[in-house]
């Protein structure tokens, strides 16, 4: 085999005259042939694989085959991202806590976005490193998925959340986050796929963190979260993501709709168009992390809660609650009656959330016969 790849012959198959002779073609057969290039193990060690993913910045990380019956959704997604892809390495990278329970937005955003950019990093340097011991790998956003032409459908290339609690990292809140049994949900997720098998997975927690204290009902200020385990996503993206995707182009929706200036600014405050224009300057900004905010589950977390329950509260919880903030719901939904109910004290405002398409004028409104 080492005489026919110097010939310029690799694989079995006789590569064309131009082709064996060009320089790069040369020197790669010459460092195969002298065994400089050796193909990569075919199973991922386990052990270095988890080492790596901690020397890149990861607070916790394990694999999860492809094949796992959890992923099975995932599937489809993942190999169109990265044909062949056999195994996914979830990693997870710590929050500071109390800058996420700020009722500072500022605060709180520039945790989620600095968090955010320290797992993307990780992950680059995890799909990097496989790279360059012979393995196909990629590494998705960890955030802000920018797959549009889907919108408003599924515009993320693999589900984070879904991967993290099927490698065992974590199970998944009544808030809807992943609560690591140590960290608790003050984390932010990344996934790497990689195109060879691990030596060994992650092992899917017997148990939840969840302490069901419930307080991440108490705290969202629109009511998506209920007690029952019920989830209302539509009242929570369209506050809580209101300068994202659907709430800028109801914003936009706005603009469009106004007769004049000074129409418009009766419509939108000042400090709705400068968050706005910060969003777009910057980087968007939630409107509401407040479910992450208030959870106490995890070991290194739930001390301060077992230790005095209602200075908890009226430490982290209250002033959540407490703060005044426009709240924004769709016209005549539960979140808008909830947040009338529960927290008169903060504005409420009706948008489209940009889910809905404008109603059309008609031809006398639009000024046309």
């Amino acid at each position: 085999m080492t005489e026919q790849e110097t010939a310029g012959e690799t694989g079995g198959r006789k590569l064309p005259a131009k082709l064996a002779g060009h320089p790069s073609v040369r020197a790669v057969l010459a460092a195969r042939s002298a065994g400089d290039r050796p193909a990569p193990p075919p199973v991922i060690d386990a052990d270095w694989l988890r080492a790596l993913c901690l020397d890149a910045g990861a607070d916790d990380a394990a694999a999860v085959s492809l094949d796992h019956p959890d992923l099975a959704g995932e599937r489809a997604h993942v190999l169109a991202a990265l044909p062949g892809t056999r195994s996914l390495v979830s990693l997870m990278v710590r929050m500071n806590r109390d800058n996420t329970r700020s009722p500072a937005r500022s605060v709180a955003n520039q945790e989620f976005h600095q968090t955010d950019e320290q797992v993307n990093a990780a992950a680059r340097t995890v799909a990097r490193a496989l790279e360059g011991a012979g393995y196909r790998a990629l590494n998705p956003s960890a955030g802000f998925p920018q797959e549009m032409e889907r919108f408003p459908g599924r515009i993320w290339v693999v589900a984070h959340k879904t991967v993290a609690v099927a490698a065992g990292l974590g199970v998944m809140g009544l808030h809807r986050n992943v609560i690591h049994p140590r960290f608790g949900n003050f984390v932010l997720l990344a996934t790497v796929l990689v195109d060879a098998p691990v030596s060994a997975y992650g092992q899917r927690l017997d148990y939840s963190p969840c302490v069901d204290c419930k307080l991440c009902v108490a705290a969202c200020p629109v009511g998506a979260i209920g007690k029952d385990g019920s989830f209302d996503a539509l009242a929570c993206a369209t506050h809580n993501y209101r300068e994202f995707m659907s709430g800028f182009t109801d914003w936009v929706q706005t603009v469009a709709d106004s007769e004049d200036a000074a129409d418009f600014r009766s419509r939108v405050t000042d400090p709705e168009n400068a968050s706005m224009w910060q969003s777009l300057a910057f980087k968007p900004s939630y409107k509401s992390g407040y479910c992450l905010a208030v959870c106490p589950a995890g070991e290194d977390v739930l001390g301060p809660y077992l230790d005095d329950r209602k200075a908890y509260l009226d430490t982290v919880l209250r002033p959540l609650q407490d703060k005044t903030e426009t709240l924004y719901v769709l016209p005549g939904s539960e979140a808008q009656r909830y947040a009338g109910r529960r927290f008169p004290h903060k504005p409420v405002k009706e948008v489209s959330g940009g889910w809905r398409p404008p109603a059309r004028r008609s031809a006398d409104s639009s000024g046309t016969q």
